[in-house]
């Protein structure tokens, strides 16, 4: 017999039993939800067996982890689905939209209506036939042969680049995929999606997080579309789209172009907005920039800043945070801490007076928060601004209406930032756009707050609950999207953060998420970073940014 301590709760088990045993045994979750478990910090397969005493926790649909392995899973399908209907087609999956994720289907003709229908219709065959997603070991050399089989060349590119010759890879009914997650036991669980025909892809839709058993609606996210769709050109400019391209292109030692292009699209980028600003001069009084964490917002506000001054403007800066209210005066969240990250916590009605009175030529007293103190005090820092002087107000409220709700919508420029991924590790395996910020983030936290990785993956899950509850929602509401990302940056960060994951031990309960980010970066060839100039959005994480 075995010892388990699941959740809390001790159980004993007889050696050898799965962990999907288990869970029908002590019906903890109903397994509809359940998609794999962390033992003893690793994240594993319902599948596996347990040999010996064990600290275990399921994941479930209702956290990150969770819904990713789900997502995934059903790629396995898809991809076996689209295999039997359009034998010799490649399919692309490329990133997250409009409730779902965006994908491609290149064949012989162009993506239709009906080819949605069967391909679900087909997915739905092996759904209800209820059929194990084997998880099978292979040497390298058997995955190549098996990979060529299947036409999967650039997996077959991207293993080359691994060091280490034994994989884990899932089957389906023959067909064979590498992933970077784990994935559901069986298919029957996977019955929760639908396929949403936008051209000249289509959206896999899929349940959200907290929301298990739904599937949601599509939400048109005409913006974040234009974004994406804006950067896929800027990867054929350059001629990177997947890992692959760019290990090549290091290989090659031609990265330096690389960075210099990536840099001028982004500086174009940038002098554009401020363009569009001017324009419309005495309109654009104050100028509004939310992002996500480790977006990159303090570099793109100084950047901007230089571009609105080359058009003869001179920005002004106010930061929310000196408006934050009197501590005791914070609101609480679900366990009784303060909740700075809440649009409460910011005295708005003061914040929109201010506004107010500036904007019609005012002089005003700004406020500065005593974070020591916790209480709001005045300095004699006073403003007055004229057209020529409009406001920037960076922070994570900054797109929704209620910060600035006194102020004349006419008045208000608002930009959104984020690291959207653009690159691909292969057609089936995609980065997450979270991975990459939170990569940024592990490297800066750990240069300038001294702060170990452990503590920023810990610290993670809760900087995603504030951004999917008061970022995400309102960044349609922007008139302009810029994404922060570049393509090499993995190659740069790769340097940083291998080793600052490899100091997380096995007996750490972060230790399954520092072995997923390790395997990612591990497809990366290493790149010298003294190409990346001291203007990058990049050198406010790895340090030497001439804005500091």
């Amino acid at each position: 017999m075995i010892k388990a301590k699941i959740e809390g709760k001790d159980y004993n088990f007889p050696k050898g039993i799965t962990l999907e045993e288990m869970l029908e045994e002590t019906k903890l979750h109903d397994n509809r939800i359940v998609v794999a478990a962390i033992m003893n910090n690793r994240l594993v397969d319902l599948s596996d067996a347990v040999e010996e005493d064990a600290q275990i926790r399921y994941v479930t649909m209702n956290e990150e982890m969770g819904n990713r392995i789900y997502r995934r899973s059903l790629y396995l399908v898809m991809t076996r689905a689209i295999q039997d209907l359009y034998p010799g087609s490649r399919l692309l999956i490329e990133h997250s939209l409009s409730n779902g994720i965006y994908c491609e289907l290149h064949k012989d003709r162009p993506l239709c209506s009906r080819d949605l229908a069967l391909i679900k219709e087909k997915m739905m065959e092996y759904i209800k036939r209820d059929l194990p997603i084997r998880k099978l070991v292979k040497s390298k050399s058997e995955l190549v042969e098996i990979f060529e089989k299947q036409g999967y060349l650039d997996k077959v590119e991207i293993m080359s680049y691994l060091e280490r010759d034994i994989f884990t890879v899932y089957e389906l009914e023959g067909n064979y995929d590498y992933y970077f997650y784990n994935l559901a036991p069986r298919t029957g669980i996977l019955d929760r999606f639908d396929l949403h025909l936008q051209m000249p892809g289509f959206i896999l839709l899929h349940p959200k997080k907290g929301k298990p058993y739904e599937v949601p609606e599509y939400v048109e996210q005409e913006k974040l579309a234009g974004a994406f769709h804006e950067f896929e050109k800027w990867g054929k400019i350059i001629g990177v789209s997947t890992v692959n391209d760019l290990n090549n292109i290091i290989k090659k030692g031609k990265f330096k172009d690389l960075v210099n292009i990536m840099e001028a699209l982004h500086e174009k980028k940038i002098a554009k907005i401020a363009d569009q600003i001017a324009e419309d001069q005495d309109k654009n009084k104050i100028i509004l920039i939310a992002g996500p964490s480790s977006s990159g917002k303090t570099t793109f506000a100084q950047r901007l800043s230089i571009q609105l001054r080359v058009n003869g403007i001179n920005p002004v800066s106010i930061s929310t945070d000196d408006y934050f209210v009197d501590r005791e005066k914070t609101p609480r969240d679900e366990n009784g801490d303060y909740d700075f990250e809440a649009i409460e916590a910011i005295d708005l009605e003061l914040l929109n007076e201010d506004l107010l009175a500036l904007l019609q030529g005012e002089r005003v007293e700004i406020p500065t928060f005593n974070f020591l103190t916790g209480k709001r005090e005045y300095r004699g820092n006073y403003l007055q601004v004229d057209r020529e002087h409009p406001i920037i107000i960076e922070g994570i409220h900054s797109l929704n209406d209620r910060l600035t709700e006194f102020i004349p919508e006419n008045n208000k420029f608002k930009i959104y930032i984020s690291a959207l991924t653009q690159i691909n590790i292969d057609r089936h395996n995609r980065i997450p756009t979270t991975d990459n910020r939170l990569l940024r983030r592990m490297v800066r936290d750990n240069f300038f707050r001294n702060r170990s990785a452990a503590a920023t993956l810990e610290w993670w899950p809760a900087v995603r609950k504030g951004e999917e509850k008061n970022i995400f929602p309102f960044q349609e509401n922007a008139d302009v999207m810029f994404n922060s990302g570049l393509v090499y940056e993995l190659a740069i960060l790769k340097k940083y953060a291998t080793p600052l994951l490899k100091e997380i031990t096995p007996e750490e309960e972060v230790y399954y998420q520092a072995e997923r980010l390790l395997e990612i970066l591990d497809c990366f060839l290493p790149m010298d970073e003294d190409a990346v100039p001291g203007n990058s959005i990049l050198k406010e994480f790895i340090g030497g940014s001439i804005f500091e």
